[in-house]
Parts: C-alpha cells; structure tokens; sequence
C-alpha cells in the first residue's frame, strides 16, 4: 500500500484550491510524523517474542521526543533563520524556541550576508545603581535596583570600537594615544583574525535573552540562523526519513538502558547500532553531490601568488 494519500491536484494546490496560497504540504514526503515514529517502534520492537516484551506508549513518546532533542543538534535539518532590523537600542531579543545560534550576519546592499562575530573583548554585566555615597539603592519591596543597562556596554558602543576596521571611522577630536590605539584595534598592528573584519560584533546577554550589537549596526538588516530543538510546535515534530532507523535504535537503546535486570550485552548491542545508525544518518544529511563537491575542489589548482 502506498504512502502517498492525495492528489497531485490536491499537493500542489491545497486544499483551497489556489496555487501556493500557503496551505499546501509541500515536500513534506520526506518527513515522517511522531506519531508514526511511536505507532512503528510499537509494531517492529515491542510484543511477545521481540526485544521489548511489553512498554507503555507514553514512555516510548517520553524517549522519541528525547530522540529529536538530541537529533535536531547534530543531524537533523532543524537550523532555522530570523530577519528583523536594529533599531537605536542595537538590541535583538532572542526567539522563542531558541537553543544556539549557528551565525549572526548583515545584509548589504547587494543582499549579500556580511558575518559578524561574537566580541570577547567586553560584556554587559548586571548594573547596580548606586546612590552619591556609593551605596546600593534598593525598591519598595527591599530588591536591588538594576539599571537597564551597563555602564561598560555603553562606553563599548559609544567608543566605535566595534566598529572594527571599518574605513568610514571619523577620529574626530581624538588625542595622539587615542588615535593611535583606533587604528590599532583589530588592523595591522598586533592583528588579531578574529578582529580582522568590518562587519561588526554582537554580545548575547543569556541571562536576558537580549543580544547586543556594535555601534555601527543601527538601522541594519540583521540575519539570526539558530537551532532548536524541534519540539516547539507540533508541526516540528517530525524526522527525516534519512534519520528515521536512527530514531528508532535510540529509543530501543533507551528503553533498555533505563530498565532493571536488562543484560548488559544486550544494552551494549543497541548502543552500537544506534551508534552505527546515527553515523549513517549524518552522512545521509550531509548531503554531498560529487559534481558539487568536484566544482568546488578545481579551486584547489589554482595557482596563489607570493
């Protein structure tokens, strides 16, 4: 019996009837639900005569979810991407279903996506207000009152310093030592490569969930491609049919790990094959082309210069 369960008519047409009007599934043929993830393992792994003689299916769900986690990591496709412009604040509060970032850009004028990278060289600390003889200020309910924002990531923004190596600096009315070090900072004088770029920095305040840009970045478009974890919706739980053995040797190595009195050859036994299943599923996903991968390595007889 086949698994496709529609019309062409109706997958390229939804069912509104209108082409791409946006309740359409398309290319979600090479996905496969949670549901039929758990219903699977029920059928193949568990029963009389069968690795597992008898589970509920809440703890099979409990483990499959646990599967995605893990997954969407380092295997699955679960990278997703926001767009927003920064505003005077140079702020980006971080999306909801956020994990890790995986790369913050720019965009140019030519669309072109211009990296910017993480700063290292300050922070915004938690800022306590303090009254003329230096004394913690405090609310109505007896709290330390905290400033929006520290001192140290203001003069950081104000300097310009995050500006890097960016040819439009305007020195000003800057001292001979000032100057100097501007000119200093990230370039050919003690160059360090991760300074060695224009784009600009961003801090992430994790305690806040707020990130925080270079100076020069107001009023830029501002990429965040992060990952998830894939449970956020019930639409994101689901694995590619590429991963989906792999999903399947997981939740069987974690049932019987986590069970009493379960041989330790048999536990050992699944965690090689889970093992064995995952490797073959980040080579499926890798999603090498020869042609691509041979277009890409004729750069190599290029011939560089000295």
């Amino acid at each position: 019996m086949g698994l496709i369960n529609q019309t062409n008519e109706l997958y390229y047409e939804g069912a509104d009837g209108i082409w791409n009007s946006g309740d359409e599934n398309y290319g979600d043929y090479q996905f496969t639900s949670l549901d039929n993830i758990i219903g699977n393992f029920m059928i193949a792994y568990v029963g009389e005569d069968k690795i597992i003689s008898k589970i509920k299916r809440t703890d099979v769900m409990f483990h499959a979810k646990r599967a995605i986690q893990e997954f969407s990591f380092d295997t699955l496709p679960s990278e997703k991407a926001q767009e927003i412009e920064i505003g005077p604040a140079l702020q980006m509060i971080l999306p909801q279903d956020y994990v890790n970032y995986v790369k913050f850009s720019y965009t140019d004028n030519k669309g072109v996506e211009r990296i910017l990278y993480p700063t290292r060289n300050t922070s915004n600390p938690t800022a306590i207000t303090q009254d003329a003889n230096y004394e913690y200020t405090f609310d109505n309910t007896g709290e330390i009152i905290e400033a929006d924002e520290s001192t140290t990531w203001e003069r950081f923004k104000a300097s310009g310093r995050g500006q890097l190596a960016n040819s439009s600096d305007n020195p000003g009315d800057l001292t001979d030592s000032e100057l100097f070090n501007l000119y200093r900072f990230g370039r050919r004088y003690g160059l360090s490569p991760e300074e060695a770029q224009s784009n600009g920095v961003f801090y992430i305040d994790k305690l806040k969930g707020i990130v925080h840009f270079s100076s020069h970045l107001a009023d830029q478009i501002v990429t965040l491609k992060y990952i998830s974890d894939g449970l956020g919706t019930d639409a994101e739980m689901q694995v590619h049919k590429f991963a989906e053995e792999a999903i399947y040797k997981y939740i069987a190595h974690a049932v019987l790990a986590t069970r009493a009195n379960t041989p330790e050859y048999q536990i050992a036994r699944f965690k090689k094959e889970m093992s064995a299943a995952k490797r073959n599923a980040k080579l499926r996903m890798s999603n090498i082309k020869i042609a691509e991968l041979a277009q890409v390595m004729r750069n190599q007889s290029k011939w560089i210069k000295h």
